[in-house]
């Protein structure tokens, strides 16, 4: 009895020093069985107080050799996805976790690329023209009387480009319009006072999508883009200009109701026609070494002061367009606006935004020449506050048009009504205003922009956040 006593205490003895964290040296062979030290003893070590065991503890014995392993670096414990889908719920492994500097360097990574994304869509996404203008109505007659020579010119350069377009007579059939193509986006440089950030695998860095356009009379469109896992929603039913972002939301513009840019590369002559009636011809210019003549227009000070909100002003917005000489067709198309904001009690900052857009590959489709891809290159300038505290971002666009259609059947107004928190927040300040001030409040939010939207990705990217944007 006394022996069977002294072996089950020594099996218990041997069993607590096989699990305990202070473990001793194991007893020779001659006076027990030799176990092995126990596996877990290490993880406990990990697991109680967050401390490692030393490194002498961390050895593998076999037979009287002992020969250091490499520690292992830290662990983290979570269900065998494996064993979960057969049905064992308690069957579990230990994982590797990354160490601390990759997962933070990833996790940098990814918000960079998070940014850059927002900023491709709140700039890319959906721009508008500088002013609002009626497709439906017809072009100006050819006069050359009474008028400044600038304007005379820029009128016969359209109807030049009308007729090479298809003409104005096949045009006017037209009750709506259908675009589907693909794009590829990616923020190439960034620029402050003391550096120079390109990216230099441009191939694995553009974030690579597509759109979806349509088009109808009067003034109505609607256009969705999607682009690495993102979509950007915006739409005008003739009366309300709004977009949808996932990080804003759904918001609508301020100023007058202004077409999509989008339209106007290529895709929409009637439309691209009348956003020139106004303009004038200022010269002539070699666009890859093509000669054309330039139309510029402006948008008016109006126009200007109604798209302006809160602390952004709008200062200007210019728009030139390129017409080859050979052709008549739009090859080149340039924006370029700038808004100034002022902070509470701070110094003025302003964005200089230029959108410069090359147009290829015209086919005609039902008897309309469409250009069926081109490039885009953006420039976001930012200055004031310091000399020295300028940034300038550089993003390229390319396209291509993959799908046209026109007077698409079963296309009805349905398709071109803004989303529900926008009509309902327009009812809601037009039933609170007085009548006089309720026409002007109305005709203020015509809207067109897609600015707040804009400064919000541009102004996260830089370590601050204003929605007031253009």
């Amino acid at each position: 009895m006394e022996k069977k006593q002294g072996f089950f205490s020594a099996l218990k003895d041997e069993v607590v020093r096989g699990l305990s964290p202070s473990r001793s040296r194991p007893r020779s062979r001659a006076k027990s069985p030799r176990r092995s030290a126990s596996p877990m003893a290490g993880l406990f070590r990990r697991r109680k107080g967050g401390q490692v065991a030393p490194p002498e503890l961390l050895m593998s014995r076999s037979g009287t050799l002992v020969r250091p392993v490499e520690a292992l670096s830290p662990l983290m414990e979570g269900p065998d996805q494996d064993g979960a889908e057969c049905g064992d719920s308690r069957r579990g492994h230990w994982m590797r976790a990354p160490s601390v500097s990759s997962s933070s360097s990833s996790a940098a990574a990814a918000a960079s690329k998070q940014s850059d994304l927002r900023l491709l869509l709140g700039v890319l996404g959906a721009p508008l023209a500088p002013v609002h203008v009626a497709a439906s109505d017809p072009l100006p007659h050819l006069s050359i009387k009474n008028i400044p020579i600038e304007s005379s010119s820029a009128q016969y350069i359209l109807q030049q480009y009308m007729a090479a377009s298809g003409g104005q007579k096949l045009q006017n059939f037209i009750n709506n319009a259908y675009a589907m193509g693909k794009v590829r986006m990616i923020a190439s440089e960034f620029e402050t006072p003391n550096k120079v950030i390109k990216n230099k695998n441009s191939s694995k860095a553009a974030e690579s999508g597509g759109f979806v356009l349509w088009q109808m009379n009067p003034d109505m469109w609607y256009v969705e883009l999607a682009l690495g896992g993102s979509k950007v929603h915006a739409g005008c039913n003739g009366k309300i200009v709004w977009r949808h972002t996932p990080w804003l939301g759904a918001h609508a513009a301020k100023g007058p109701v202004r077409p999509l840019r989008r339209a106007l590369q290529g895709l929409d002559p009637r439309t691209t026609a009348s956003m020139f009636t106004n303009a004038r011809c200022i010269g002539e210019k070699k666009v890859n070494l093509e000669d054309c003549f330039i139309l510029k227009l402006c948008a008016d000070p109006v126009t200007l002061k109604a798209r302006s909100e809160g602390p952004a002003e709008i200062i200007r917005h210019v728009l030139f367009g390129y017409f080859s000489q050979k052709t008549g067709l739009l090859i080149h198309l340039e924006d370029s606006h700038l808004t100034r904001i002022q902070n509470n009690g701070g110094d003025a900052v302003y964005w200089e935004t230029t959108i410069n857009s090359f147009l290829d590959d015209y086919r005609p489709v039902e008897g309309i020449m469409i250009a069926h891809s081109g490039r885009s290159v953006v420039t976001l300038f930012r200055f004031g506050e310091t000399a020295m505290s300028h940034t300038k971002t550089r993003m390229e666009e390319a396209w291509t048009i993959e799908e046209v259609a026109f007077n698409v059947p079963g296309l009805s107004l349905d398709c071109f009504i803004p989303p529900a928190e926008i009509r309902l927040s327009s009812i809601s300040e037009a039933c609170e205003l007085p009548h006089g001030q309720r026409a002007r409040n109305v005709a203020a939010n015509l809207s067109s922009s897609v600015h707040r939207a804009r400064v919000a990705s541009l102004d996260r990217s830089h370590g601050s956040v204003t929605r007031n944007y253009i």
